[in-house]
Order: C-alpha cells, then sequence, then structure tokens
C-alpha cells in the first residue's frame, strides 16, 4: 500500500498542489471522485487505492490489478472556462504519463489510441477520462493503472499480451515514485493544454505512436475501417490512410489493433 509520508517526500514541494486520499480499498477510484464534492481550494483532490473491488476502464471493461502489484490512482482536474477540454485530454494524459515513465528510465514507452500505455507492443497500464461539471468549470477525473510488477499466475482475459514494468527493469520504481512523477507531469502538461488545446502536444504524441506508419484495423459498431495509421491530428482524431482517402476517427465505441 502507499505510504502517505513518502509520497509526499517524492513530490517534493509539488505536494502543496494536491490532496492526497490513500486507502487499502474501494469500489473505483474514478467512481469515488465522480461523486465526491468539489474541491473546496485550488489543491487537486486525487484518490490512490491498493484494492478497487469495481475498477473499470474504458468501454465499460474490467480493469484488472492485483494489490501490491499495480498502481490504481485517479485525480480531478478543474479547467477554466473557455479551455480546449474535452478535444485530446485522454492523450494528453497518456502523453503525460508516457513522459514521466521515460523520466525513471522504463524503456520502449508507446501510446496506443486513445487511452494505452504500452511496452515495446504489450500493454502496462491504461487511461480512463469522465467529464463532470462544477459551476462555471469543466472538472475531468483522469484514472490511470498501471502494472508494476505482476505475481505468479496472473492473467487478464483475452489479453495475453500484458507487461509489468518489473518485466523490462531490473529495480522497478516504487509506488510512492512512480505516481509523483505521474502527478507532476500531469500538471504541468495539463496547464499547456488549458492555454493551447493538444495541437501543442501532437507531435511529441505521435513520436511515441506505437502503430506510426503501420497497416491497422479499426473494429467498432460500424463496419471496420483498414489503412495505415497517420497519427493523430490537432483534435486528438486518429489519421487513417484508406484505399478511398484518408478518415478522422475521434472517438466511438473502437478498438484499434494491427491489420491482419
Amino acid at each position: 500500500m502507499i505510504d502517505r509520508d513518502r509520497l509526499r517526500q517524492a513530490l517534493g514541494a509539488e505536494a502543496a498542489h494536491f490532496t492526497l486520499d490513500v486507502r487499502a480499498q474501494c469500489t473505483s477510484t474514478n467512481a469515488e471522485l465522480m461523486v465526491a464534492a468539489p474541491a473546496p481550494d485550488a489543491r487537486v483532490p486525487v484518490l490512490v487505492c491498493d484494492h478497487q473491488t469495481a475498477g473499470r476502464g474504458r468501454r465499460a471493461r474490467a480493469w484488472h490489478a492485483w494489490p501490491g502489484a499495480s498502481l490504481t490512482f485517479s485525480a480531478r482536474w478543474r479547467f477554466a472556462p473557455g479551455a480546449a477540454v474535452p478535444a485530446g485530454l485522454s492523450l494528453v494524459a497518456g502523453l503525460a504519463a508516457a513522459r514521466a515513465l521515460e523520466a525513471l528510465e522504463v524503456p520502449g514507452i508507446e501510446l496506443k489510441w486513445p487511452n494505452d500505455l504500452q511496452i515495446h507492443g504489450r500493454k502496462v497500464g491504461g487511461i480512463l477520462v469522465e467529464l463532470c461539471r462544477c459551476g462555471a468549470h469543466l472538472e475531468a477525473v483522469i484514472g490511470i493503472g498501471i502494472n508494476r510488477c505482476l505475481p505468479d499466475g496472473a492473467t487478464v482475459p483475452d489479453r495475453p499480451d500484458v507487461i509489468a514494468l518489473a518485466d523490462v527493469m531490473e529495480v522497478p520504481p516504487t509506488a510512492e515514485a512512480l505516481l509523483a512523477r505521474l502527478l507532476v507531469a500531469q500538471r504541468e502538461l495539463y496547464e499547456t493544454y488549458a492555454q493551447a488545446g493538444f495541437g501543442a502536444f501532437v507531435h511529441a504524441w505521435n513520436q511515441r505512436n506505437a502503430f506510426a506508419d503501420l497497416p491497422v484495423a479499426l473494429i467498432g459498431e460500424q463496419a471496420a475501417v483498414t489503412g495505415t495509421c497517420l497519427g493523430v491530428d490537432s483534435d486528438g482524431a486518429l489519421r487513417i490512410l484508406t484505399d478511398t482517402g484518408e478518415q478522422r476517427i475521434l472517438a466511438g465505441d473502437i478498438s484499434l489493433r494491427p491489420a491482419q
């Protein structure tokens, strides 16, 4: 379980920007922050939990994590009226996480549109963004789950490609060091995002695109779209070059996969 004092020490002066709620167990960090009372001041509420009994990811899927092995937390970020929210916000969250992991010398970090963190093509983490309004302000609850290690025998249904930091690092970062890096990276990037929108991060995201210039298939409610992945646009849309020209995909119940 996260040690609050060690977390504050890892955050240093940045700790003043956050309120930290550390729990052994809860239902879902995102769900609980979504219904929490608005923050009384400018600090960012953070809920980190060792074991979620109803953790969830995108498309209402269950999020699988293991006590003591996974870092699962959510933070509730407030954006001023007129900010570019929500266009590209999940991508900025992914980029912030990627930069934090890179700063901790995690090798092979990639971003899979719209919300997966990968290491050499295998999933190490995911992001869930949910929006709520507080008066004139739009707020975003952003949940992140990252596998620090995988217990013996741990499996995820229909996901044989799961990986953990301990698989690629001799000594993975402590949960406190990892969480501190993630929070600071988010705060830095969201400040820029609020002023300049996702356009300020397009190049940085595309540099880490897991499927850059590769054949892909988008599987969803409509017929599958296949083509070459061109990266993302300034509003966060995924650009796919198909036989009939370029298509832009913004959102929806969609799964991005390598083309067969």
